[in-house]
């Protein structure tokens, strides 16, 4: 069922006209059957686009943005429409703008280890574009293999190797952007340093295409880590689990990724492998170390000797890339085993300080139990990241107001423990109604006032962060 505007396209025959001129016949749809792809992502809201567009050039997204912009236009930038927050849902109609056809890698740069792209590309085909030169990208969120970089921007995406080597705002050197007027702008640069003016890279990433259309990407890349070793480490308890993670950080070792599964989320995959799991498992933490060769044995065995004292069950070192792979099917079986326990997700992405991932799981065992709905949590353990999955069946009465109240009291428990109602997802439309649980008035206020000097027509992404006010 759509909560948008079910109806014919609202705009008129001679804006579309103008639009084709722009981009083409065949380079824009306004048929239902088309638009309805454009009309969800991964929320469970729905939101039907006038039109779509397929621009192929900087130059195609700045003419349209011109007339967008002086025929008060709505304008959604969409990549592969997988994010989680509803950042790419066309609220207010409009234009879905699709950068699909802008997929290519431009430029890979070895000697001074950047790439040059467009928003399209694919994040996997992009990793191992430069891998195959020996080069290293390493943000991976788990979309990576359909989700695009203009999204990863857009979000300011994150992922389990973001612990040791941190989020798409650290690889982002320069962008070039359309601005809500159809204006080309070009911020960064091709260096490591560049202070000239404020630091407009680091703005749009992150700002969920409410700010201007990024067309090109600059990238940083690291050399490629010659090998990776994979653990797998089973606990009686998460608290031990979290002291162990601690105790790896305090022990001067980052490990690549540090992912942990609580015993809800072990009960649901415990089908879902080869690997078998003791019944009293409460915890398991992946933990992944790489670099040089002879230095992953004796990490590996320093980080078995740390966690030893915490309850440990159970560990597993894979011995190549097989038995590693199994190790992260128990992680990437999670999200498509959950059905099992009820068919609608409700996708939070809470991040708290690492040492109160135990206190966080208490509070959402406590919201579970007292609201009467199942809540499983896995995550990002090395920087306290908790992907909190409620789960429920929206056919039974009363249910979303259940769901309403877990997900505020879920909000309220983060920030009481210093974290956040969003690591790695935005806030889009589903976090907009607690922006202000984090956020205060002053900060707020500086935020729409950005907003509102760059895009005072709101015409670029309409609805997000700030919510339906129509006054962002």
């Amino acid at each position: 069922m759509f909560t948008g505007k079910e109806k014919e396209a609202m705009l008129e025959k001679s804006i579309l006209q103008k639009l084709e001129k722009i981009v083409g016949r065949d380079n824009m749809t306004t048929e239902k059957s088309d638009l309805i792809c454009y009309s969800f992502d991964a929320t469970q809201q729905r939101f039907l686009p006038d039109v779509a567009l397929y621009p192929r050039s900087a130059e195609e997204v700045g003419e349209i943005l011109k007339l967008a912009n002086r025929e008060r236009i709505p304008v959604v930038p969409r990549g592969a429409g997988s994010g989680f927050s509803g950042g790419s849902l066309p609220t207010m109609g409009g234009i879905a703008l699709v950068l699909r056809r802008m997929d290519k890698i431009l430029e890979i740069d070895e000697e001074n280890l950047l790439a040059v792209v467009e928003p399209g590309v694919v994040t996997e085909v992009f990793q191992q574009a430069v891998e195959a030169k020996g080069l290293f990208y390493p943000p991976d969120p788990a979309s990576l293999k359909f989700s695009t970089l203009g999204g990863n921007v857009a979000e300011c995406a994150g992922g389990p190797r973001c612990v040791k080597y941190g989020v798409t705002r650290d690889y982002i050197l320069g962008l070039e952007v359309v601005t809500p007027q159809g204006e080309i702008i070009h911020t960064g640069g091709r260096t490591m340093k560049g202070v000239v003016g404020y630091d407009l890279t680091r703005l749009m990433v992150g700002s969920e295409g409410t700010l201007g259309v990024v067309t090109r990407i600059i990238i940083k890349l690291l050399p490629l880590p010659e090998a990776k070793k994979t653990m797998l480490i089973v606990f009686d308890s998460i608290r031990g689990a979290s002291r162990a993670v601690s105790r790896i950080i305090l022990g001067r070792i980052i490990p690549t990724t540090l992912e942990f599964m609580d015993s809800t989320s072990i009960d649901v995959v415990r089908n879902a492998t080869n690997l078998s799991i003791p019944e009293q498992a409460k915890a398991i933490l992946i933990v992944e170390v790489d670099g040089e060769e002879e230095l992953l044995e004796k990490q590996a065995k320093r980080i078995l000797e740390i966690v030893a004292p915490f309850g440990v069950l159970e560990t597993r070192v894979a011995k190549d890339k097989a038995e590693s792979e199994d190790i992260w099917k128990l992680r990437r079986s999670i999200s498509p085993s959950l059905r099992q326990v009820n068919p609608n997700k409700f996708n939070e992405d809470i991040c708290v300080p690492r040492s109160k991932i135990p206190d966080m799981i208490l509070e959402l065992e406590r919201i579970s139990r007292e609201i009467g709905v199942p809540i499983i949590n896995f995550g990002h353990a090395g920087d306290g990241n908790i992907h909190v999955n409620v789960m429920v069946d929206l056919t039974t009465e009363g249910m979303q107001e259940k769901v309403d109240r877990a997900l505020e009291e879920i909000f309220r428990a983060t920030l009481s423990l210093g974290g956040t109602i969003s690591g790695e997802h935005g806030i889009g439309t589903t976090k907009a109604p607690f922006l202000a649980m984090e956020l205060n008035d002053p900060t707020i206020k500086y935020m729409r006032i950005i907003k509102q000097a760059l895009d005072p027509n709101n015409i670029l992404n309409p609805g997000k962060i700030f919510g339906f006010s129509g006054n962002e």
